[in-house]
Protein backbone atom coordinates (compact mmCIF):
# COMPACT_ATOMS: atom_id res chain seq x y z
CA UNK A 1 0.00 0.00 0.00
CA UNK A 2 1.40 3.37 -1.06
CA UNK A 3 2.27 5.79 1.76
CA UNK A 4 1.32 9.45 1.23
CA UNK A 5 3.52 12.24 2.60
CA UNK A 6 2.06 13.96 5.67
CA UNK A 7 1.91 17.34 3.88
CA UNK A 8 -0.14 15.86 1.03
CA UNK A 9 -2.55 14.25 3.50
CA UNK A 10 -3.04 17.57 5.32
CA UNK A 11 -3.76 19.40 2.06
CA UNK A 12 -6.26 16.74 1.03
CA UNK A 13 -7.97 16.86 4.43
CA UNK A 14 -8.29 20.64 4.31
CA UNK A 15 -9.71 20.51 0.79
CA UNK A 16 -12.28 17.94 1.90
CA UNK A 17 -13.25 19.96 4.97
CA UNK A 18 -13.83 23.19 3.06
CA UNK A 19 -17.40 23.63 1.92
CA UNK A 20 -17.90 24.96 -1.60
CA UNK A 21 -19.09 28.59 -1.63
CA UNK A 22 -22.82 29.12 -1.92
CA UNK A 23 -23.93 30.24 -5.37
CA UNK A 24 -24.82 33.91 -5.58
CA UNK A 25 -28.45 34.92 -5.81
CA UNK A 26 -29.45 36.57 -9.08
CA UNK A 27 -29.13 40.33 -8.82
CA UNK A 28 -26.86 43.33 -9.17
CA UNK A 29 -23.68 43.35 -7.07
CA UNK A 30 -21.04 45.91 -6.18
CA UNK A 31 -17.54 44.66 -5.40
CA UNK A 32 -15.48 47.02 -3.25
CA UNK A 33 -11.78 46.27 -3.63
CA UNK A 34 -10.03 47.66 -0.54
CA UNK A 35 -6.55 47.36 0.91
CA UNK A 36 -7.98 44.90 3.47
CA UNK A 37 -9.77 42.70 0.93
CA UNK A 38 -12.99 42.65 -1.05
CA UNK A 39 -16.56 43.34 0.03
CA UNK A 40 -19.33 41.98 -2.19
CA UNK A 41 -22.67 43.73 -1.81
CA UNK A 42 -26.07 42.74 -3.18
CA UNK A 43 -27.72 45.99 -4.28
CA UNK A 44 -31.43 46.54 -3.66
CA UNK A 45 -32.14 47.58 -7.22
CA UNK A 46 -35.88 46.85 -7.12
CA UNK A 47 -36.53 48.57 -3.80
CA UNK A 48 -34.16 51.55 -4.15
CA UNK A 49 -33.81 51.99 -7.92
CA UNK A 50 -32.75 55.66 -8.00
CA UNK A 51 -30.03 55.21 -5.39
CA UNK A 52 -28.69 52.02 -6.96
CA UNK A 53 -28.69 53.49 -10.48
CA UNK A 54 -26.87 56.60 -9.25
CA UNK A 55 -24.28 54.63 -7.27
CA UNK A 56 -23.68 52.17 -10.13
CA UNK A 57 -23.36 55.07 -12.57
CA UNK A 58 -20.79 56.79 -10.37
CA UNK A 59 -18.85 53.53 -10.00
CA UNK A 60 -18.78 52.86 -13.75
CA UNK A 61 -18.44 56.44 -14.99
CA UNK A 62 -21.84 56.85 -16.65
CA UNK A 63 -23.30 59.22 -14.03
CA UNK A 64 -22.01 62.83 -14.40
CA UNK A 65 -20.51 64.39 -11.26
CA UNK A 66 -18.54 67.49 -10.35
CA UNK A 67 -14.83 66.80 -9.81
CA UNK A 68 -12.66 68.66 -7.27
CA UNK A 69 -11.78 71.24 -9.96
CA UNK A 70 -15.45 72.06 -10.43
CA UNK A 71 -15.73 70.38 -13.83
CA UNK A 72 -18.64 68.13 -14.76
CA UNK A 73 -17.11 64.76 -15.66
CA UNK A 74 -18.15 61.20 -16.52
CA UNK A 75 -15.52 58.85 -15.11
CA UNK A 76 -15.47 56.35 -12.23
CA UNK A 77 -15.67 58.36 -9.02
CA UNK A 78 -14.68 55.82 -6.38
CA UNK A 79 -11.41 54.51 -7.81
CA UNK A 80 -8.35 55.29 -5.67
CA UNK A 81 -10.26 57.06 -2.91
CA UNK A 82 -10.24 56.39 0.84
CA UNK A 83 -12.51 55.52 3.73
CA UNK A 84 -11.95 58.84 5.41
CA UNK A 85 -14.36 58.70 8.35
CA UNK A 86 -14.96 56.04 10.99
CA UNK A 87 -17.47 56.10 13.82
CA UNK A 88 -15.61 53.77 16.16
CA UNK A 89 -17.22 50.34 16.30
CA UNK A 90 -20.24 51.58 14.36
CA UNK A 91 -19.66 52.64 10.74
CA UNK A 92 -17.12 53.53 8.06
CA UNK A 93 -17.71 56.17 5.37
CA UNK A 94 -16.28 56.75 1.89
CA UNK A 95 -17.18 58.23 -1.46
CA UNK A 96 -15.50 61.65 -1.21
CA UNK A 97 -12.73 62.22 -3.79
CA UNK A 98 -11.10 64.75 -1.46
CA UNK A 99 -11.52 62.70 1.71
CA UNK A 100 -13.78 65.22 3.44
CA UNK A 101 -17.48 65.03 4.34
CA UNK A 102 -18.41 68.43 2.87
CA UNK A 103 -17.56 67.45 -0.72
CA UNK A 104 -20.27 68.47 -3.21
CA UNK A 105 -20.43 66.17 -6.23
CA UNK A 106 -22.92 68.44 -8.00
CA UNK A 107 -26.28 66.79 -7.48
CA UNK A 108 -28.62 65.27 -4.90
CA UNK A 109 -31.10 62.39 -5.13
CA UNK A 110 -34.37 61.67 -3.42
CA UNK A 111 -34.55 59.43 -0.36
CA UNK A 112 -35.72 55.84 -0.76
CA UNK A 113 -36.16 55.00 2.91
CA UNK A 114 -38.15 51.82 3.47
CA UNK A 115 -39.36 50.38 6.80
CA UNK A 116 -38.43 46.88 5.66
CA UNK A 117 -34.71 47.72 5.67
CA UNK A 118 -32.99 48.16 9.02
CA UNK A 119 -29.29 48.49 9.78
CA UNK A 120 -27.39 45.28 10.42
CA UNK A 121 -23.79 44.09 9.97
CA UNK A 122 -22.70 44.99 6.44
CA UNK A 123 -25.56 47.31 5.51
CA UNK A 124 -24.64 49.78 2.76
CA UNK A 125 -26.36 53.17 2.97
CA UNK A 126 -26.25 56.57 1.31
CA UNK A 127 -24.85 59.33 3.50
CA UNK A 128 -26.77 62.59 3.74
CA UNK A 129 -26.56 66.01 5.37
CA UNK A 130 -29.48 65.36 7.69
CA UNK A 131 -31.88 67.15 5.38
CA UNK A 132 -34.43 65.25 3.27
CA UNK A 133 -33.31 64.20 -0.21
CA UNK A 134 -29.69 65.26 0.33
CA UNK A 135 -27.86 62.03 -0.58
CA UNK A 136 -25.48 62.08 -3.52
CA UNK A 137 -22.22 60.15 -3.84
CA UNK A 138 -21.02 59.34 -0.32
CA UNK A 139 -21.86 56.04 1.35
CA UNK A 140 -21.21 54.09 4.53
CA UNK A 141 -21.16 50.54 5.90
CA UNK A 142 -22.40 49.64 9.37
CA UNK A 143 -20.84 47.12 11.75
CA UNK A 144 -24.15 46.08 13.30
CA UNK A 145 -27.68 47.16 14.19
CA UNK A 146 -28.20 50.93 14.59
CA UNK A 147 -31.84 51.40 15.62
CA UNK A 148 -31.45 55.18 15.99
CA UNK A 149 -30.39 55.42 12.32
CA UNK A 150 -33.26 53.38 10.90
CA UNK A 151 -35.61 55.42 8.67
CA UNK A 152 -33.05 58.23 8.43
CA UNK A 153 -30.87 56.92 5.59
CA UNK A 154 -31.44 55.02 2.35
CA UNK A 155 -30.14 51.47 2.82
CA UNK A 156 -29.43 50.31 -0.72
CA UNK A 157 -27.32 47.19 -0.33
CA UNK A 158 -26.23 44.35 1.93
CA UNK A 159 -22.78 42.74 2.10
CA UNK A 160 -22.95 39.03 1.27
CA UNK A 161 -19.21 38.49 1.75
CA UNK A 162 -16.38 40.51 3.25
CA UNK A 163 -17.94 41.28 6.63
CA UNK A 164 -14.48 40.69 8.10
CA UNK A 165 -13.19 43.45 5.80
CA UNK A 166 -15.88 45.83 7.08
CA UNK A 167 -14.77 45.01 10.63
CA UNK A 168 -11.14 45.74 9.75
CA UNK A 169 -12.07 49.08 8.17
CA UNK A 170 -13.98 50.10 11.29
CA UNK A 171 -11.19 48.95 13.61
CA UNK A 172 -8.38 51.21 12.32
CA UNK A 173 -6.56 53.65 14.66
CA UNK A 174 -8.36 57.00 14.84
CA UNK A 175 -7.88 60.66 15.66
CA UNK A 176 -11.44 61.47 16.69
CA UNK A 177 -13.42 60.14 13.68
CA UNK A 178 -10.58 60.44 11.17
CA UNK A 179 -8.39 57.40 10.51
CA UNK A 180 -4.71 58.11 11.12
CA UNK A 181 -4.02 56.17 7.92
CA UNK A 182 -7.28 56.23 5.90
CA UNK A 183 -7.85 52.77 4.35
CA UNK A 184 -7.69 52.75 0.57
CA UNK A 185 -10.57 51.94 -1.75
CA UNK A 186 -8.98 50.82 -5.00
CA UNK A 187 -12.13 50.37 -7.05
CA UNK A 188 -15.84 49.57 -7.11
CA UNK A 189 -17.03 47.29 -9.90
CA UNK A 190 -20.62 46.44 -10.77
CA UNK A 191 -21.53 42.88 -11.72
CA UNK A 192 -24.85 41.27 -12.59
CA UNK A 193 -25.59 37.65 -11.76
CA UNK A 194 -28.43 36.12 -13.77
CA UNK A 195 -30.87 38.00 -15.97
CA UNK A 196 -31.94 41.58 -15.27
CA UNK A 197 -35.28 42.02 -13.48
CA UNK A 198 -38.31 42.07 -15.71
CA UNK A 199 -39.91 45.43 -16.35
CA UNK A 200 -43.67 45.63 -16.71
CA UNK A 201 -44.74 47.31 -19.90
CA UNK A 202 -47.29 50.09 -19.45
CA UNK A 203 -50.77 49.32 -20.64
CA UNK A 204 -51.84 50.99 -23.87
Amino acid sequence: MKKWPLAALLVAACAFAQKPPKPLKPGLYAIFKTEFGDIRVLLHEKETPVTVATFAGLATGTQPWRDPDGKLVKRPLYNNTTFYRVVSGVAVQGGSPIGKPDYDCGFAIRDEILPGFQFQPGSLAMANSGDPNSGSCQFFFTAGPMPTWNMKYTIFGQAVSGLDVVSKLIDVPLDDERPIHPPKLYSVTIERVGPPPSVKKPRK
